[in-house]
C-alpha cells in the first residue's frame, strides 16, 4: 500500500492524523516527552521538521491510536487476517470460507514473498552520530533506536526466507562505544539468538542489518510473533500490500525501502549496554551485551527517522500489542491444544501477568461441581513453554467449561481481556491448598528485576476450575476495619481496587523484620471475619504513589502494575496458615503479595517538571494541544 514512510505520513497528514512541528526540538528528553504527551492526549502523529544536532527529520506517535492503525492498514488488514486464519487452522478456514475469502487469501499470498530489487545507488552514507540522538529518560545510558528492524540470517549465503526480523534495543551512543559501534540488546528466547549461536559455532562474526523506517508494515512485522523459521519478511509483504524489496551488499541484507540501514558485525566480546527506561515502567540496568562494529550507515534522500517511547503502560507499544492480537488471535490457540484464549496484561507490564482460558475435559463424566484443574495444568505447562508466553511470571488459568452458562455468552477473547471479571472468576473458585503451582529458579523476562539476578526468577500458576467456593465482598467498612486492626503493625492505608482484592500500605521493606510483619498481619487476619471474602491482598509501601495522602486510589491499573512488576512469586508470595505438604506449598485464603520496593529493584521512571512543561508548551504553540484552561 505504501512504498515508504514519507508516503504513509503524508497520507496521515491529509486525513488530519499528523501535525508538523516546525520549531527546533531537543532530542534530549524533550522530543520523547512530546511523544508521550501526544499519546496521552490521543493526539496526532508528529513530524519534527528540525531536530537539534541532526540533519534528519523525525516522526513519532505514528501508531498511537487504533484509528491510525486501522487507517494505515485499511486496505490490507482483512486479507492479512484471512491469511493468518488459513495458516493457523486450514480446516476451519475451508469449512466457513466464502469465495471472496479464498480470493483474498490467494492475493495476499502473492504479496508475501520477498522480491530482490534495488541497489546501493539508492542510498548515500552517513554516520551514527547524524541520527537524531533521542534520549527518552534522564538516567538512560545514551541514545537508543526504539523502532529498529534488526535482520539476521543463519549464514551469509542463506536464503532470504530464513531471515529473522526482530525489534531489539540498539544503543547508538554513550557508555564506551566508539563512533562506529552500537549496542545490541536482545533478550532471552529471541530468534536472533539461534543465528548468533550458529555463527559462534562456525567461528565467524554474525552480520547484522538494522533497518529504520520504510513502510509502516515493516515496523509492525518486526514485533509479530511469527513461528520459528518463518520469516517476518513474509508478514511485512502481506500487511504492506506489496512484496518486501531487498538487495544484498557485501553479504548484508539491505531493505530497499528503509529510510536508514545500519550494517555491522557482532564482535566476539561484550560491552556495557544501558541503563534504559523500559516498557515495564522502570529502568533496566547496565549489563554486558553484544555490540556491533558498524561498517556502513546508509540513508535515503529526505530520510525520516521514526521513534517511539516506552514507559509505564499504557504507551504506544500498548497499541502494538492490541494490533498483534487483532491480527494473530487464531494463531496461539491453534498452536496449543486445549487453549481457548490468552491475554498478556499490558497494565501489569505484559510478561509479569498472563490470563488464559482453557478446556478442562480430562474427566468429562464428572459433575460440574466436582470439576478441578487437571487438563488446565497440562495447558499451563504448554503456555510456559510457548514463544514469548514462556516469559510469563504469574499465569492465571481458568476452565472454559465454567463459563458455559455465562450471561451473554462472551467469546473466549472477551473473557480473558476482562481483567477484573477474570480475577473475580478465579478468586471465587481457587483452592489455595491445591491450585497454586510454583516454578522456582527459572528464567523470566530480561527486563524484570524482581528475581534479583538478570533473567532469573520464579513463576506462579494459579489454576481455577469447578464451583464457586467463596463470595467476594467489596465493602469500604470491611476495609476500614482491617486497616484499623493492622494500624499497630504499621499499616497506614487500605483500599479495594475490585471485589475480593485489597491493597495495604505498609512500612518500607526491611528484610530483617519482614517475617515478623507478615506474622503480625496473618494474626490479625485470623480475627477478621471477612478473610475468605477477600482472598487476595497486595502489600505496597509508603513510597508507593497509589497512596498520595495516606488514602489509596481505588484503581485496578495501580493494583496490576504494583503487584506484578514489584514481586517475585517464590520470594514474595505469602499466605494465611501457609504450609508445605509433599513438596507442595499451600495456604488458606488470603494470599498476600509483598509488592513493596526491594533494594534489588530498579528505579521507576520519572521526569523533571521543567522538561514536561517545556514539551507541553511547544505542543501548545504548534496548535497540537489546547492551552490549559
Amino acid at each position: 500500500m505504501y512504498k515508504d514512510l514519507e508516503q504513509a505520513l503524508l497520507d496521515l497528514e491529509k486525513a488530519g492524523m499528523l501535525k508538523r512541528v516546525y520549531q527546533e526540538v531537543d532530542p534530549f528528553l524533550e522530543m520523547a516527552e512530546m511523544a508521550r504527551q501526544a499519546f496521552e492526549n490521543h493526539g496526532p502523529a508528529l513530524l519534527f521538521e528540525h531536530v537539534k544536532g541532526s540533519p534528519f527529520r523525525a516522526a513519532c506517535n505514528i501508531f498511537g491510536t487504533q484509528e491510525r492503525l486501522d487507517f494505515l492498514f485499511r486496505k490490507t488488514l482483512a486479507g492479512t487476517q484471512t491469511a493468518v486464519l488459513f495458516k493457523s487452522n486450514p480446516v476451519e478456514f475451508f469449512k466457513h470460507a466464502r469465495p471472496i475469502a479464498l480470493c483474498r487469501a490467494a492475493l495476499t499470498g502473492l504479496y508475501s514473498l520477498p522480491h530482490k530489487s534495488g541497489s546501493i545507488r539508492n542510498f548515500r552514507e552517513c554516520k551514527l552520530s547524524d541520527l537524531p540522538q533521542i534520549v527518552c529518560w534522564p538516567h538512560d545510558g545514551g541514545a537508543f533506536l526504539t523502532l529498529p528492524q534488526v535482520a539476521t540470517r543463519p549464514a551469509e549465503d542463506a536464503s532470504v526466507m530464513t531471515t529473522n526480523l526482530g525489534m531489539y534495543r540498539v544503543q547508538i551512543s554513550g557508555n564506551d562505544y566508539a563512533s562506529n559501534e552500537c549496542g545490541l540488546h536482545y533478550q532471552i528466547k529471541r530468534d536472533i539468538a539461534r543465528h548468533h549461536q550458529k555463527a559462534i559455532e562456525e567461528g565467524r562474526p554474525l552480520k547484522v542489518s538494522i533497518f529504520i523506517g520504510g513502510p509502516p508494515a515493516h515496523t509492525v512485522a518486526t514485533v509479530m510473533p511469527m513461528p520459528e523459521n518463518l520469516s517476518e519478511l513474509l508478514f511485512a509483504g502481506m500487511l504492506g500490500g506489496h512484496r518486501f524489496r531487498y538487495f544484498i551488499h557485501n553479504d548484508y541484507l539491505v531493505s530497499s525501502d528503509a529510510d536508514f540501514c545500519i550494517l555491522g558485525e557482532v564482535q566476539p566480546d561484550l560491552k556495557p549496554e544501558g541503563p534504559f527506561g523500559d516498557h515495564i515502567g522502570y529502568y533496566s540496568d547496565k549489563h554486558l551485551f553484544p555490540y556491533l562494529k558498524v561498517e556502513k550507515v546508509l540513508c535515503k534522500k529526505n530520510a525520516i527517522y521514526p521513534f517511539t517511547v516506552v514507559g509505564r503502560p499504557p504507551q504506544e507499544d500498548t497499541l502494538f500489542g492490541n494490533f498483534i492480537h487483532q491480527v494473530t488471535k487464531p494463531m496461539v490457540p491453534a498452536s496449543i491444544p486445549g487453549l481457548a484464549a490468552l491475554h498478556a496484561v499490558d497494565e501489569a507490564g505484559v510478561h509479569p501477568l498472563c490470563l488464559a482460558l482453557a478446556h478442562e475435559r480430562f474427566l468429562p463424566y464428572i459433575k460440574p461441581e466436582e470439576r478441578e484443574p487437571l487438563e488446565l495444568l497440562k495447558t499451563a505447562n504448554a503456555i510456559l513453554g510457548f514463544n514469548q508466553a514462556s516469559l510469563s511470571k504469574y499465569l492465571l488459568i481458568a476452565a472454559a467449561e465454567d463459563f458455559a452458562d455465562s450471561e451473554g455468552k462472551p467469546s473466549p477473547t472477551e473473557i480473558v481481556r476482562d481483567v477484573e471479571g477474570f480475577f473475580k472468576h478465579v478468586l471465587e473458585r481457587v483452592n489455595f491448598s491445591r491450585d497454586l503451582h510454583f516454578e522456582t529458579c527459572t528464567s523470566i523476562d530480561t527486563l524484570d528485576y524482581t528475581g534479583g539476578r538478570l533473567n532469573h526468577g520464579s513463576k506462579l500458576t494459579i489454576a481455577a476450575a469447578g464451583p464457586v467456593r467463596r463470595n467476594l465482598r467489596h465493602n469500604p467498612q470491611d476495609i476500614q476495619a482491617l486497616r484499623e486492626a493492622l494500624s499497630p503493625v504499621g499499616i497506614a492505608g487500605a483500599a479495594s481496587p475490585m471485589p475480593g482484592v485489597i491493597m495495604l500500605q505498609g512500612p518500607a521493606y526491611d528484610a530483617s523484620s519482614r517475617n515478623v510483619l507478615f506474622h503480625q498481619i496473618t494474626e490479625a487476619l485470623g480475627l477478621w471475619p471477612f478473610r475468605e471474602n477477600y482472598p487476595w491482598i497486595t502489600l505496597v509501601d509508603s513510597a508507593t504513589d497509589a497512596f498520595p495522602s495516606g488514602a489509596a486510589q481505588n484503581t485496578l491499573r495501580d493494583f496490576l502494575w504494583f503487584t506484578f512488576t514489584r514481586s517475585d512469586p517464590a520470594k514474595d508470595v505469602f499466605g494465611y496458615n501457609e504450609r508445605t505438604c509433599e513438596k507442595h506449598w499451600k495456604c488458606d485464603a488470603p494470599i498476600i503479595i509483598d509488592a513493596r520496593i526491594k533494594p534489588h529493584h530498579q528505579k521507576a521512571l520519572t521526569l523533571p517538571d521543567d522538561i514536561r512543561n517545556r514539551a507541553r508548551q511547544i505542543l501548545i504553540e504548534e496548535n497540537i494541544l489546547p492551552e490549559d484552561r
